[in-house]
């Protein structure tokens, strides 16, 4: 057990499974080229599938290594449903999900910590992001509702429904266009720039940073909480450090007086 721990987390086998994962993902961009696929298909399939049962040989003593916690480490599923979905049958009912064959790229993310980090910031912020986002839904529908009462009779290609003003007012927030958009409405309407500049400054520069700030604010607690767990470490360390050096200054004296003096081990 020992022995497979230490071999899946060698330095030199993590860079093995990472150069195969990127060996794959090269492969699998290069089966959406006709003309390479005319050329060298079966070629690229047979490597596919060899590094495809390297990634099952991998996960095997991955589960060895770890029994049961290999089961508890959310990375480790992950890359177990990534490579698990290689393995679905090749039918209509499965196309999508065997395109999805691709994310096994995503699996340089479990490999490399700092991009753990990232990951679990992001997650962590879902709770922020998901208050901010109804936020976001409830400015979407007040204005949607005002724009459509307000410009839907004159442009109703733009605002003649709440749907048609929901997606105008999408476009608008992305800054895609807005100001063509805005110029033809004040054509009819002199003082709409008033109602888009309002929205734009609501929606746009106002919400849509404060998704940029719950993920920042996630991301550095996270930094922290690894931090804290850094310097818990060091200090759980320096603690039986000096436990033992205690220790050892104890040991030392009583030594010390059991030790016959060469005075007395001498004949006489």
């Amino acid at each position: 057990m020992n022995t497979l721990r230490s071999l899946v987390e060698a330095p030199w086998f993590t860079r093995f499974v990472m150069a195969l994962i990127i060996v794959n993902a090269v492969i699998l961009g290069l089966e959406t080229y006709p003309a390479v696929m005319a050329r060298y298909g079966g070629a690229l399939k047979a490597l596919d599938h060899a590094i495809l049962w390297v990634f099952v040989a991998e996960l095997a003593l991955r589960l060895a290594a770890h029994g049961g916690r290999f089961f508890r480490d959310p990375w480790s599923l992950f890359d177990l449903a990534v490579v698990a979905v290689a393995f679905l049958p090749a039918n209509e009912a499965f196309a999508v999900l065997r395109a999805a064959r691709v994310l096994r790229v995503l699996r340089l993310i479990s490999i490399f910590p700092r991009l753990r980090r990232v990951i679990e910031g992001l997650i962590a912020s879902i709770p922020g992001i998901a208050s901010i986002g109804a936020i976001l839904v409830i400015v979407f529908y007040v204005f949607a509702v005002m724009a459509t009462k307000l410009f839907g009779e004159a442009w109703p290609e733009w605002f003649g429904s709440l749907h048609d003003s929901l997606f105008s007012l999408f476009q608008i927030m992305t800054l895609e266009g807005w100001a063509d958009m805005v110029r033809e409405i004040m054509t009819t309407h002199p003082f709409a720039w008033i109602f888009f500049v309002v929205y734009i400054l609501t929606a746009t520069f106002t919400v849509l940073n404060l998704f940029i700030a719950v993920i920042v604010d996630a991301m550095q607690r996270q930094h922290g909480d690894d931090e804290s767990e850094t310097a818990q470490a060091l200090r759980r360390i320096e603690s039986e450090l000096s436990a033992v050096r205690r220790r050892l200054d104890e040991l030392g004296p009583a030594q010390s007086r059991t030790q016959p003096h060469a005075s007395d081990a001498a004949p006489r």
